[in-house]
């Protein structure tokens, strides 16, 4: 069953995923709701950049009040709509938390302007870059996490001094709405956030609308997608796109707490995360303990929609089948299940899975599976570990256990993220950049570089005295370019 649905009075129907039951209808967007909405943005943007930094980090910690306050109510709502535990809801109130707080009080610090050095040519220059906010950012947002990805960006976009039209995943859009309708109620009485409700379309009519950056997350095909229709206008994109993360478990590892750590990043949220482990690749020497610990560590797990479920059902019909089909060209190929099998896909359910004896080849290493699945492939050593993960599109992030050489792998895997004796720990740090590269996306989302993102760096130099001559003029004393030039291979020109 599908968790979003046309109507015929041009409304979207949220539905929970496990039982079907509404949980929600909004109004559908089009375009020249779209528009409309980025027109009242440009208004309520200027407004709240005027309202200054310290203004601004009043009420944005305001709305992080009511978040915390909230959690419960919130909680239970991804519940409904996304299916995921309220476990699981409640550490994307915690980030999200975190990540607001971190946005809100270092704005300031990091985008006020700074003064940098003028060199020996403009010695009567005084220098500096500031970072003035971009106006109105769109985002596009996915249903795996609807609290915690939406909010990398915005958070980063609304401390800068950026209203936002967020347009997110049709399938958790009460989310987003419960999101909006607590910022308006305790950060602003313009609309600087304001959510638009729809399927693609909306999203590409956002695209078109007029906003001066559009933040996507989603898959490698939704980023294209979202690129193609920002090029039309020359709108820049920042892309999070999809992982095909690897964890890597060297001899020295505390392999017991690697497994149970690799068995939570690959089957937590059913499998839905963008940065969880979705391959494990385990020195020989620790192979045997890793894969005993990881299959007694899953099959403990079970997938429901009760209180004691550890997981919920898969949120979109489409990737059940996803899972499905990856699952049966693995065993296809001969890989073996230790936990699980071709009967642990019941729809909307996918129950925990572990794979040893996978071909190199099969479509589970090589694609993102988006579900409650680990492979673990025996490697010989951690150099054969690096080249297996590297030979995959969609390194977005890397989890290396071990002691002595830990951060010599993490540093030769070709993604932009590594937890060293952890998963996914990164996350947890507000002040470091999140993003991708290559397949994985690109731009920075969280920290500084996540602030920075949605601003405009503007350069400016501005005379301290005045010189016997202008260098930027046609009227100079004869002479001067030629003792200029002397100076230069004095100063630049020694062998």
């Amino acid at each position: 069953m599908s968790a979003a649905a046309h109507d015929v009075d041009r409304t979207l129907t949220s539905t929970n995923p496990a039982t079907g039951e509404t949980v929600g209808t909004l109004p559908l967007a089009g375009d020249e709701a779209v528009r409309e909405a980025v027109a009242r943005a440009r208004v309520a943007g200027q407004w709240w950049a005027d309202l200054g930094f310290a203004e601004r980090r009043r009420r944005l910690l305001a709305w992080k009040g009511s978040i915390a306050r909230r959690a419960e109510e919130l909680c239970d709502l991804i519940h409904r709509e996304n299916g995921k535990p309220r476990a699981d809801a409640m550490i994307e109130v915690l980030l999200t938390c975190e990540h607001l707080d971190w946005a809100a009080r270092h704005a300031k610090k990091v985008l006020s302007p700074s003064r940098v050095p003028s060199g020996l040519l403009a010695l009567h220059q005084r220098a500096w870059v500031d970072y003035p906010p971009l106006g109105v950012v769109g985002v596009i947002s996915p249903w795996n996490f609807p609290l915690f990805v939406p909010m990398q960006a915005l958070t980063s976009a609304l401390a800068a001094g950026n209203a936002v039209v967020h347009k997110p995943s049709e399938h958790t859009s009460m989310v987003a709405s419960w999101l909006a309708e607590a910022f308006a109620m305790t950060a602003g009485e313009q609309p600087v956030l304001q959510p638009v409700f729809g399927f693609a379309e909306t999203g590409a009519a956002l695209c078109a609308a007029g906003v001066d950056k559009v933040a996507v997350t989603g898959s490698a095909a939704t980023g294209r997608q979202v690129m193609a229709a920002c090029a039309q206008t020359l709108t820049p994109v920042v892309a999070e796109l999809g992982g095909k993360d690897a964890i890597i478990v060297d001899g020295d590892a505390d392999v017991p707490r690697a497994a149970r750590c690799a068995v939570w990043a690959a089957i937590s949220n059913a499998g839905q995360t963008c940065i969880g482990v979705e391959r494990a690749y385990v020195v020989e020497a620790a192979y045997d303990e890793f894969v005993a610990a990881a299959a007694r560590s899953a099959s403990r797990l079970r997938a429901g929609d009760d209180a004691e479920a550890d997981l919920g059902p898969m949120t979109v019909p489409e990737q059940v089948e996803i899972v499905r089909e990856h699952l049966a060209d693995a065993f296809a190929r001969g890989a073996k299940a230790l936990v699980g099998g071709p009967d642990a896909v019941r729809p909307p359910y996918v129950d925990p899975v572990v794979l040893v004896d996978v071909p190199a080849q099969a479509r589970i290493l090589n694609e993102e599976t988006f579900g409650p699945v680990l492979p673990i492939e025996r490697v010989r050593d951690a150099d054969e570990a690096v080249a297996r993960t590297n030979s995959a599109p969609g390194n977005l992030g890397v989890n290396v256990w071990g002691r002595r050489r830990a951060v010599e792998i993490a540093q030769r895997v070709g993604s932009s993220m590594a937890a060293i004796n952890g998963v996914m720990s990164y996350v947890l740090v507000p002040s470091l950049p999140f993003g991708g590269n290559g397949e994985s996306g690109f731009g920075r989302l969280q920290g500084p570089d996540g602030l920075r993102e949605f601003t405009r760096a503007r350069a400016t130099a501005q005379q301290r005295f005045t010189l016997p001559f202008d260098m930027t003029a046609f009227e100079r004393p004869d002479g001067v370019l030629e003792t200029l030039a002397k100076a230069n291979r004095l100063r630049h020109g020694r062998r």
